[in-house]
């Protein structure tokens, strides 16, 4: 039997890293093989992906949204422990951002069509069986953030932080009718989010 592909998505302190972790642990006490992973990868491309985003590396928006694609495709078809080697062994992957975070920034500072061609016709970037987008407002997000850490990044701010929740929102309402997402109410208690999360994958 294959496993499943589940995507977690959100904006920052939406706790989706959280839940990512939280399901893995379940699904492994209902006796299944579950594996987390992330993007950008630790693969030769994450690791250039990286370097952009760190800004050691200059690349134009159209550089950058080739270069997730690259890494994509990498994480996909990675012979031991890529996502389709994985699925295909029966072990249930988790990953924490894939083509939506890519179409809802990339997307939008690039071409949003030639972004979405790249990333939804590409035979070696599976489909996920399910994408989770945990959702939070910015004010929401920020009273986690600055729980959690002494200071605020520069890009965490109200402003900031309603543009890519908007971004996102218009790629979910955009791919509703392909790709299976399920919109989750993210302030609540993380035992409140797991079990409405654990409900959702035990319907697949």
């Amino acid at each position: 039997m294959k496993g499943r592909f589940i995507v977690f998505e959100g904006i920052d302190g939406s706790g989706k890293t959280t839940q990512a972790k939280l399901l893995a642990e379940y699904l492994e006490g209902q006796g299944k093989k579950a594996v987390l992973t992330a993007e950008p990868t630790k693969l030769p491309t994450g690791k250039a992906l990286r370097e952009a985003l760190g800004g050691k590396v200059k690349k134009s928006e159209c550089e950058m949204a080739v270069l997730f694609v690259q890494d994509r495709i990498a994480h996909n078809i990675v012979p031991e422990d890529g996502i389709e080697a994985l699925v295909n062994a029966g072990v249930d992957v988790i990953c924490d951002r894939y083509y939506y975070s890519t179409l809802a920034y990339q997307g939008q500072s690039t071409d949003y069509a030639w972004v979405k061609s790249m990333n939804l016709s590409c035979p070696e970037i599976r489909k996920p069986d399910l994408c989770i987008y945990i959702d939070l407002l910015p004010e929401q997000s920020l009273e986690r953030i600055s729980k959690g850490r002494d200071s605020v990044e520069i890009y965490e701010n109200v402003e900031t932080l309603t543009k890519v929740r908007d971004k996102f929102l218009s790629v979910i309402d955009d791919l509703s009718a392909t790709d299976n997402i399920k919109v989750i109410n993210g302030y609540r208690t993380p035992e409140e989010v797991a079990a409405e999360i654990q409900k959702t994958v035990n319907a697949l």
